[in-house]
């Protein structure tokens, strides 16, 4: 029988705070999170401040109800695992000093883990990982392309040059009257309307793999403006699908091209947008018929949003790593991997 190794993973980078305990990295004992949804929804987006102040409230509660539903206690942990970066300063520090009071507290190893690898490793509870392996991670602040030739080697080959992806849908989500977050709402509206407005598909050609999505998120504001002056009404399915059909093409276009130059096992779709239904099944129809001998694994869907399941899962391989951290470990917003030079 294999040892059992518990990590006990906090995530609180954003505006949900998250306490996991993970299983040799592939199992989920909890996973508790506490989210803040309805406190900023009046704001139209996440008020740093705010969030701060709910994750001091909830990380205490979230962390007995994590060890509570998994029947175990801080001796049977192997180490804490914690998201550092990036992310919201304030929201990192409250889950970094949680996560260090108890490592200190308990005698256990802490683990530094990069809030972009948890996204990736919720991947990993639905199959094993093969290297080289591509990565498309989209969620609310970053859209990249990451390549990893091995284990535990991350390199960035192509990132958004403005906006990230989800930040465009919760802009454009604003114009349209959907309540933050809106990436869920226009993802429905998609799938009922059809690509009628023809938005640009920026950098979709260029020789690179960055992305940009504020030309997009203006031509989406000025064409809904300009409806307005007139007293024109558009249809909202319509815009949602002409929006979502550019992201989407991009998206799509650019990692197939990734594909054709960096000879991968294996393509991860994850991330917050990795939850969008036009965007997985877009994958899935160009993986078939451009390379159908490259394995897909899709993060699950109630795994795509921050939590600390997916830092369980990477704390995991990261402790198996060897990587370990001091009690100066801090909070570090503006975390990236390094760039591939192409």
């Amino acid at each position: 029988m294999s040892a059992r190794t518990l990590i006990l993973a906090f995530e609180t980078s954003c505006d949900e705070t998250s306490v996991a305990v993970v299983e040799n990295g592939t199992k989920i004992l909890s996973n508790i999170v506490a989210t803040q949804i309805e406190s900023h929804q009046r704001f139209g987006g996440v008020v740093p401040e705010v969030a701060s102040r709910h994750h001091i409230e909830w990380i205490t509660r979230c962390t007995d109800q994590a060890l509570t539903e998994a029947k175990v206690t801080y001796h049977d942990i192997a180490a804490v695992a914690v998201t550092y970066g990036p992310g919201l300063v304030g929201s990192l520090l409250i889950g970094v000093t949680a996560a260090k009071t108890i490592a200190w507290a308990h005698h256990l190893p802490l683990v530094p883990v990069n809030h972009m690898t948890g996204h990736l490793y919720a991947a990993r509870y639905v199959g094993e990982f093969m290297y080289p392996q591509m990565a498309l991670l989209v969620s609310g602040g970053h859209t990249e392309l990451v390549y990893m030739p091995q284990e535990h080697q991350f390199e960035i080959i192509g990132e958004t040059r403005d906006d990230a992806a989800g930040e465009a849908y919760d802009k454009i989500g604003r114009v349209l009257g959907v309540n933050y977050p809106a990436g869920k709402t226009i993802d429905e509206w998609a799938a009922q309307g059809h690509d009628t407005f023809k938005f640009p598909r920026a950098m979709e050609k260029e020789a690179n793999y960055d992305f940009s999505f504020s030309g997009l998120k203006s031509a989406f504001i000025n064409t809904v403006h300009n409806a307005d002056q007139r007293g024109e009404k558009l249809n909202k399915y319509d815009l949602a699908a002409s929006f979502q059909q550019s992201v989407v093409d991009v998206l799509a276009e650019k990692t197939m091209r990734a594909l054709d130059r960096y000879p991968v096992k294996q393509l991860i779709l994850a991330g917050g947008v990795a939850a969008n239904h036009g965007l997985r099944s877009r994958l899935d129809h160009d993986m078939h018929k451009y390379h159908p001998d490259v394995n897909m694994l899709q993060a699950p869907l109630k795994l795509c949003g921050d939590n600390a399941a997916m830092i369980g899962a990477a704390g995991y391989m990261c402790y198996q790593q060897g990587d370990r951290a001091g009690m100066d470990l801090n909070a570090e917003p503006g975390l990236m991997y390094d760039r591939m030079q192409n």
